[in-house]
C-alpha cells in the first residue's frame, strides 16, 4: 500500500508540476512576442492541450507500470494490457468521460479516482487560465487594438 500510495503522490504532484510549466511557459510566451489576440488565445488552447496530453500519458506509463507488476490490481474488461489501452483508460479517467469498458480493480481503483479528481482540477485551471488570456485580448480589442 505504501508503494501505491507514493506511485500516486508522484503522478498527481507531476503532473500539477507540467501543468504549471505548461502555463507559465505559454504566460511568458505571451509577453516575449505579444502575438495577435487571435494567435495568442491559438497559443493557448493548444500549448494548453498539449500539457494535459503529456499528463495523461504520464498516468498512461503510470497504470502501465501499476498492471505489469503484481502489487497494485489490474484492469480489466476490454483490456489486453498495452500500454495503448492504459492511454485510452488513462484519457477516459482524466477527463471524466468514464465510458465504463474498462475496470480499475485494487490499488488501481486509488489511481483512477486520484486520477479523475487531478484532471478535473487542472482542467479548470486551463479553464480560468485561458478565461484571463480571451478577457485581455477581448478588452484589448474594444479598445480598438
Amino acid at each position: 500500500m505504501l508503494h501505491a500510495f507514493l506511485i500516486n503522490g508522484f503522478l498527481v504532484a507531476f503532473a500539477v508540476l507540467i501543468h504549471h510549466e505548461v502555463l507559465n511557459g505559454l504566460f511568458k510566451l505571451g509577453h516575449k512576442f505579444h502575438p495577435h489576440r487571435n494567435v495568442g488565445v491559438l497559443m493557448g488552447v493548444f500549448g494548453a492541450l498539449v500539457g494535459h496530453v503529456i499528463e495523461i500519458w504520464m498516468f498512461a506509463l503510470g497504470y502501465f507500470f501499476m498492471y505489469n507488476s503484481p502489487y497494485f490490481g489490474t484492469l480489466t474488461g476490454n483490456f489486453n494490457g498495452t500500454l495503448i489501452d492504459c492511454a485510452y483508460f488513462s484519457f477516459t479517467t482524466y477527463t471524466s468521460l468514464g465510458f465504463g469498458d474498462v475496470e480499475p480493480h485494487g490499488e488501481l481503483r486509488f489511481t483512477a479516482g486520484l486520477e479523475a479528481l487531478t484532471g478535473l482540477v487542472l482542467i479548470t485551471w486551463t479553464a480560468s487560465f485561458l478565461f484571463l488570456k480571451m478577457q485581455k485580448y477581448w478588452h484589448s480589442y474594444e479598445e480598438g487594438n
